[in-house]
């Protein structure tokens, strides 16, 4: 069994490396945009800077994965420190002649040197804390990697400022910059010879072909729900803060921008990074009693429009600094859950892979922030990064929730709160640890949603209309991401066909229950053409399922009330409501309309009925439907396992009648 060893050598190396990558990225910045002659040659070799820095790690990750199969990783480690020496002699003759290209090779270099050892100094992390603390040890690099970077920042704002100061009080050059970038090397050296650890053998030999690489990894990833979308959104982050350190770097110095020096312009992005900080620490609190991932959404619109505000407002640079400070805390918001999602959704050894996945990833986009500066700044000048980033954070949150089920669903039940106060009972009856299938009825077309929104933390797979696969964009991404089964209107195939059909989706539905997912359909079909009155009909599905049930299926009923005479009911037409003409209408009135009148109270009955659907399945279809409707159609019961949950809240004892309330 593995002795837990510290920490803190591991931390002390890392920091240090970090400390000197961002304090050579950063005074490469600060320096070289002083040696050339126009603004848009400068936002050329700033581009040109930040890519050098992570072009190695978009490469070189799949050749650093192998590294670790071959040497032991502290030895990976050390040798790194080691080839830390001579770069800084790169990076030191370049300042000392002042040559763009040397400074930007020396960065080109480091981040190669960075790229070859990262993943060796994290797998570590597991060597030295074990299974249990592997959590608290990537919190620890996490930690120290953000303190390195404000620091780095930091020293690269001053020293350019103090040596210029030092050369006009003396007429003699101090040559501080080499002094700090020998001192951290070796400091960082130092401290690599100081870790111990009991190193688990990695003999898995991957290809070091970094196109194979990644869409190998990519794959594995699309076996966990959400990750990739996860992996994804969390790059855009890290492509948003490249960007922004770019951007901030040029338009916080130029006569255009903010006109500020270099210990200045420091200042304002070590104000970002302890923004950033910050606010990860206070998301950390917020995270254990909140799913905070699910307000991805919110703080990514509240970035964006920060942003906007950035740029459109003409602010002065201590207005501009006070909201980019606000901006950088939300921006810690909205990063952290995404961070904790993926320890929690990769267990054992695969995290490791799933976060060179990542790292890979991140810089890619970090990469293309490179590009991408370089050409809004030559277009558009050194303002318009600002609502490049505006744009991305409006959207990337969008696209996200799309695409990860359980965030879908959670923002889809806050959006819901604002427009019904949805009263559930019998929710706390529904077993967590069986596969459940859930049976319920259907008043109007938004019903699926509100039902959806409140399983939200149940992955329940549903079947859905075929023509809606085929509707738009946005409805088939969306089903595809609550992993829908397309279901043939049976209407238009009362035939042998239509019976094979159903049986096809029966063997379906069976084959999931029994391989322990959840699934939800329901049993007639239609939604209601009289005033909350199901009518199941002829159909068979619910029949047949339940009268051969999987072990250990639970069957869950669920009654909605209070929908009859929404836009999305069948009030006042003879067919159902078209889908993207209503959601259209809703999406307009949820803005307009909806804060100024009541909300529409919808009441939904949760209950197990798993024995007695058993029972009914013994006599015929047609009895089975018929006591299935008598349900359906029966008035609401209060259940014994407490108090209602609301989505929302009201006034105590508020009644709002259909009447009062809007057709939404």
């Amino acid at each position: 069994m593995k002795t837990s060893k510290s920490f803190l050598p591991l931390y002390v190396t890392n920091f240090f490396g970090t400390l000197n990558d961002n304090f050579l990225k950063t005074l490469a910045g600060l320096t070289v945009i002083g040696w050339l002659p126009d603004e848009r040659a400068k936002s050329l070799a700033m581009g040109v800077t930040a890519g050098a820095l992570v072009l190695p790690f978009i490469l070189c990750s799949p050749l650093a994965d192998r590294l670790t199969a071959v040497w032991a990783k502290r030895r990976i480690v050390r040798l790194a420190k080691w080839a830390e020496l001579p770069i800084m002699g790169v990076a030191i003759a370049g300042f000392m002649s002042h040559s763009p290209w040397l400074v930007i090779t020396s960065v080109l270099l480091m981040g190669l040197q960075s790229s070859l050892y990262s993943p060796a100094k994290y797998a570590l992390v597991r060597d030295i804390g074990g299974e249990s603390r592997i959590s608290t040890g990537m919190g620890g690099m996490e930690g120290v990697s953000f303190l390195g970077v404000l620091l780095g920042t930091i020293v690269g704002g001053f020293v350019p400022d103090i040596e210029a100061r030092y050369l006009e009080m003396h007429q003699v050059e101090l040559h501080l910059a080499p002094a700090c970038f020998i001192a951290f090397a070796v400091l960082g050296l130092v401290a690599s010879y100081t870790v111990r650890a009991e190193e688990e053998l990695n003999r898995s030999l991957h290809a070091i072909n970094p196109v194979r690489y990644i869409r190998r990894a990519y794959r594995m990833a699309g076996r966990y729900e959400g990750l990739n979308a996860v992996v994804f959104t969390l790059s855009v982050f890290w492509w948003g803060a490249a960007m922004l350190q770019m951007g901030l770097l040029v338009f916080g110095k130029s006569e255009a921008g903010l006109g500020l020096d270099s210990t200045h312009t420091g200042f304002l992005l070590c104000g970002a990074a302890v923004g950033i900080v910050a606010g990860q620490i206070a998301a950390g609190f917020v995270d254990r009693k909140r799913y905070l991932l699910g307000a991805t959404l919110v703080t990514g619109w509240i970035a964006s429009a920060l942003l906007a505000l950035l740029y459109f407002a003409p602010l002065s640079p201590n207005v501009f600094g006070a909201v980019l400070g606000v901006l950088a805390f939300d921006l810690g918001f909205f990063k952290l859950p995404f961070d904790a999602e993926i320890q929690k959704v990769v267990k054992g050894p695969k995290l490791n892979t799933m976060l060179a996945y990542f790292n890979q990833v991140s810089f890619l986009f970090m990469l293309a922030a490179s590009g991408c500066y370089a050409l809004v700044s030559w277009l558009f000048g050194p303002r318009a990064f600002l609502l490049l980033l505006a744009v991305a954070f409006f959207a990337a949150p969008v696209a996200f929730a799309a695409s990860y089920r359980k965030v879908l669903l959670c923002t889809g039940r806050w959006i819901f709160a604002r427009r019904y106060r949805v009263e559930v009972d019998g929710l706390k009856s529904v077993a967590e640890d069986k596969p459940l299938l859930v049976l319920p009825n259907h008043p109007a077309m938004v019903d699926p949603m509100l039902v959806g929104a409140e399983f939200w933390k149940t992955p329940l797979r549903p079947l859905s209309d075929e023509s809606f696969f085929h509707t738009g964009i946005v409805a088939p991404h969306v089903l595809k991401t609550l992993g829908a089964v397309a279901v043939p209107d049976l209407r238009k195939h009362r035939t042998a066909k239509g019976a094979t059909i159903a049986r096809g989706l029966g063997d379906i539905v069976k084959t999931t229950l029994a391989e322990g997912g959840n699934v939800i359909f329901y049993p007639s079909g239609h939604i209601q053409t009289e005033p909350e009155r199901e009518d199941i009909g002829t159909r068979q599905l619910a029949y047949n399922i339940c009268g051969d049930l999987p072990d250990g299926v639970r069957v869950i009923g669920v009654r909605t009330r209070g929908l009859w005479g929404s836009i999305w009911s069948r009030k006042g037409r003879k067919t159902s409501p078209s889908f993207v003409p209503t959601f259209i209408k809703s999406v307009f009135l949820w803005f307009f309309w909806s804060p100024f009148v009541p909300r529409r109270r919808v009441t939904m009955h949760v209950e197990d009925m798993t024995d007695r659907v058993k029972e009914w399945s013994r006599g015929t279809r047609l009895e089975f439907n018929a006591k299935l409707n008598e349900w359906y159609n029966d008035k609401p019961q209060t259940n014994a396992d407490g108090p209602s949950l609301t989505l929302g809240q009201d006034k105590e004892g508020a009644s709002v009648s259909a009447a009062q309330s809007a057709e939404v």
